[in-house]
């Protein structure tokens, strides 16, 4: 991997994985009308076919990035992509919404093995600090072209061919990225010594799921339903126990002591809400362009192409602007611009013209298009050689988490899936999504700098 074609190999097997484990988590959107027409869903059960993949992603990714620093991140990530391709054929021949729900958990899991991996091989594989900076922007920028291009591409395919393609076409895709990687890349040193934290695993995920259930059943059931009490109940239980078994074990999977650096914690928190923006607002524009202005998953898809563009634009120059003007000054222009994109729709949603909000998609996309990858390299920069791993997944579960509470509290705010719920909905959940943003810049304007990379 040291030659300019295995490095190459390398960063395109890692941008391949990213690129369909992240479309997955925007693709489905457009297929909710569909799912919700042949399985007649309620909102609770459409936010869980989508919120159900986000759960085991953010819940194993901490676990899966101690696995590829102990194993080496080839291994994790070939076992990774095989069982996605797996869930992925799965989920196209799901018979019910509640068998499709376990396979998107499934899904969510492989996915969970696949990120962290894959961003330390490209670490790995660019030990210069701006040839990282460029390589990491380009696997970043690959992995917000991915969501971004989600609603577009699962709207040509539904189109074409039906829901269940946006599932079968994964397989082949994460088969050849498996050979890619099987063949072309080298394991990096492993630390075989390092302990697999088992408990802090399975309270971090009891924890998740029981936030993750009260969240979703409170729209259908209530706030004092059992299910949401219990929910609740098991996070707060689980997540205190959690944490104490952290501060208590030897090797944990999340090292505690990793968020004394304030360059750390401010990226992870800023992950958490820029994605609650993000995730959150791409669930319910999708349902919103079906339902209240009567798109087709086609035009719905469509619809979304502005932002796409513009994310992708902003990906590709953020390594650049990243080595000119430091981590910081990237971060804060990106979620502003974002927050000012969403800001300046507020009075248009309403009026059912689409010319109306297009120019301010293309301004939210820039600012999540730059924040995206400075997010990423700030949070690497931050962190010791020995920890990449761990970071990766901390990012990674942060960003994930953001979004599942994201699409949560949209859903929460518009009810049920009608054209006046969801009309009704977007101005709440537009201001929402403004005020977790500004609270994002606010938060990495002094806690992110520009830094040398710790361990190197």
């Amino acid at each position: 991997m040291s030659t300019p074609t295995g490095k190459r190999l390398a960063l395109l097997s890692s941008c391949l994985a990213f690129v369909i484990v992240i479309l997955d988590v925007s693709v489905v959107n457009v297929a909710l009308r569909s799912l919700r027409a042949e399985f007649t869903g309620t909102m609770s059960q459409l936010e869980w076919v989508v919120s159900g993949y986000t759960l085991t992603f953010a819940a194993f990714l901490l676990t899966a990035g101690a696995l590829g620093d102990r194993f080496g991140p080839r291994k994790v990530f070939v076992t990774g992509f095989v069982l996605f391709a797996l869930a992925s054929l799965l989920c196209g021949v799901a018979g019910s919404l509640a068998a499709l729900i376990v396979y998107r958990l499934l899904q969510g899991l492989g996915a969970a093995l696949v990120v962290p991996a894959s961003l330390a091989i490209v670490h790995q594989a660019f030990p210069d600090k701006d040839a990282r900076s460029r390589a990491i922007s380009l696997w970043a920028a690959s992995g917000g072209m991915a969501l971004a291009l989600g609603p577009v591409f699962g709207g040509v395919l539904i189109s074409l061919t039906g829901w269940r393609s946006i599932f079968y076409v994964n397989v082949p895709i994460a088969l050849a990225g498996s050979l890619i990687a099987w063949r072309c890349v080298k394991d990096a040193a492993s630390t075989a010594g390092r302990a697999i934290d088992i408990p802090g695993q399975l309270l971090a995920a009891l924890a998740l799921g029981g936030f993750t259930l009260a969240l979703i059943q409170v729209n259908s059931s209530g706030p004092y339903a059992p299910l949401v009490v219990g929910g609740m109940m098991v996070f707060l239980l689980s997540g205190a126990a959690f944490i104490a078994a952290e501060k208590n074990m030897a090797q944990p999977m999340l090292p505690l002591h990793l968020f004394r650096n304030g360059h750390f914690a401010s990226s992870a928190l800023a992950g958490i809400l820029v994605n609650f923006a993000f995730y959150g607002q791409i669930f319910l524009f999708s349902l919103f362009f079906q339902y209240a202005w009567a798109y087709s998953p086609l035009d719905t898809g469509l619809a979304f192409l502005p932002m796409t563009g513009s994310i992708m634009a902003a990906n590709l120059l953020c390594g650049k602007l990243m080595v000119r003007h430091g981590d910081r000054t990237v971060l804060v222009s990106g979620i502003s611009l974002a927050a000012l994109g969403y800001l300046a729709m507020l009075p248009f949603v309403g009026d059912g013209h689409y010319a109306h909000i297009g120019v301010q998609f293309v301004v939210a996309g820039l600012g999540i298009g730059l924040a995206v990858p400075a997010l990423t390299n700030a949070m690497v920069s931050s962190t010791e050689q020995r920890y990449i791993g761990v970071a990766s997944g901390v990012l990674n579960a942060s960003r994930q988490i953001g979004g599942l509470i994201g699409v949560a509290t949209t859903g929460l705010m518009v009810g049920d899936v009608t054209a006046a719920r969801l009309a009704a909905g977007m101005a709440p959940a537009l201001l929402c999504a403004i005020a977790a943003l500004a609270v994002g810049a606010l938060i990495v304007a002094p806690g992110v700098r520009k830094i040398r990379p710790a361990g190197i």
